[in-house]
């Protein structure tokens, strides 16, 4: 068996095309949606609606963390296209998942991603296109858990959730070979972005699932440069499955 295992496309359907070939089905791990590209301020929803200046604008605050300042920026930006934000929001949004699900093969399986929004999915999902959260699948022997989303965190993500129903997910899928999960378990190593320069946020929850199961891997994206990509934990393999909006190119797990 031969599966190809991706995460934070962040609207490369080009590159998603392709990323099945040569596998008996693909795993994707979350972050469809390009809100802003850090690297091409004129990538994105947001520098589609207001400008490469302003999305940079908006990066340097946030990088800065001047978190205020960019959240009265942006709802300075949405209140001067008038009407209802949430309307020209869902409307970029959807362009990009008709896209996207058009884009990537099948077998699928999918979990959600800290900048994804959940409820749209349904309205795009082709046939041979599997949603799992929380959930856990067999492929030729193996069973594979599927923990989608990210934790509360100050950039206030469209998908952060609250500890326990993170952790209720986690807790669902006890017991799998494969446990595939948007973030990492919370690892210092595997959650410092060596380009951003600051560490994001991993589960405890996942952690210690890992600790006192020892699935033979724990996959997981979300820190688009680690300091590590790749540590064991007891008999657990924990990878980061790499930034594929960058690399174009999946992750393979073979047995």
């Amino acid at each position: 068996m031969r599966v190809h295992v991706v995460s934070d496309v962040h609207g490369r359907a080009d590159a998603l095309k392709t990323a099945g070939e040569g596998a008996d089905a693909l795993i994707c791990l979350g972050d469809l949606l390009l809100f802003i590209d850090y690297s091409d301020y004129s990538q994105g929803i947001f520098p589609g609606l207001f400008g490469a200046a302003k999305a940079r604008e908006l990066v340097e605050l946030r990088s800065a963390h001047r978190f205020d300042e960019a959240r009265t920026m942006s709802a300075d930006l949405w209140a001067r296209l008038g009407g209802d934000p949430r309307v020209h929001i869902e409307a970029a949004v959807a362009r990009q998942y008709a896209e996207l699900f058009a884009a990537m093969p099948t077998p699928a399986y999918v979990t959600y991603g800290n900048v994804d929004i959940p409820r749209q999915w349904d309205d795009h999902l082709r046939p041979g296109q599997r949603v799992l959260d929380g959930e856990r699948v067999e492929l030729d022997g193996w069973t594979f858990g599927f923990v989608g989303g990210g934790l509360r965190t100050t950039y206030r993500t469209p998908n952060e959730l609250d500890d326990d129903v993170f952790d209720a997910k986690v807790a669902a899928v006890a017991g799998v070979d494969v446990l595939c999960s948007h973030i990492p378990p919370a690892v210092p190593d595997l959650l410092y972005d060596t380009v951003a320069r600051r560490s994001e946020r991993g589960s405890d929850a996942l952690l210690a699932l890992i600790e006192a199961t020892q699935p033979k891997y724990a996959l997981f994206g979300h820190v688009h440069q680690p300091l590590q990509s790749r540590i064991r934990i007891g008999r657990t393999e924990c990878i980061n499955v790499g930034h594929f909006r960058a690399t174009g190119r999946p992750f393979v797990l073979q047995w």
